[in-house]
């Protein structure tokens, strides 16, 4: 019983430094710890929820369809969308540096594919926290908060 218990405290232990860990990360942005992160969600991640439902009536993310700002690949990003008044409003856990929001931001729009529908949007447009947070419900924004998410991409409709 004692090895247990020592063992579950060990568990429980590395669960703790690891969420303090990446907790951290998130927050300073860091990009020498944050790129291997990144590099499992893009690799790993995103291509389950694309086969999955993403885009779809329902689902969770969105898909941007963008494209390549100097290979001019066709590329097809799972993120979560926020429809306002002005558009969509994607946070950007990551800022605005990683590749999809910077092939939208240079191509000057993209095509969202949401609810089972495809919009064109254009005249992206970086939001700061202040700004955007207000269309998050609470427990939304409190996240924003605790990763300290600062960007955020507003996509008009075509």
């Amino acid at each position: 019983m004692r090895t247990v218990l020592v063992v579950l405290a060990w568990v429980v232990g590395v669960l703790a430094v690891l969420g303090v860990g990446f907790l951290w990360m998130m927050r300073t942005k860091q990009w020498w710890l944050l790129r291997p992160f990144h590099r499992l969600q893009r690799d790993r991640i995103n291509p389950i929820q694309l086969r999955r439902d993403a885009g779809q009536p329902g689902a969770y993310a969105s898909i941007v369809h963008h494209v390549g700002r100097r290979s001019g690949t066709a590329y097809r990003t799972p993120v979560v969308t926020v429809e306002v008044d002005r558009g969509l409003v994607v946070a950007l856990p990551y800022g605005s540096g990683t590749d999809w929001a910077r092939n939208v931001l240079a191509a000057g729009g993209a095509r969202i594919e949401r609810e089972g529908q495809v919009v064109e949007v254009a005249d992206p447009e970086l939001l700061d926290q202040a700004e955007a947070n207000p269309w998050f419900d609470a427990a939304t924004q409190r996240q924003h908060r605790l990763f300290n998410v600062e960007e955020f991409l507003l996509l008009h409709p075509v």
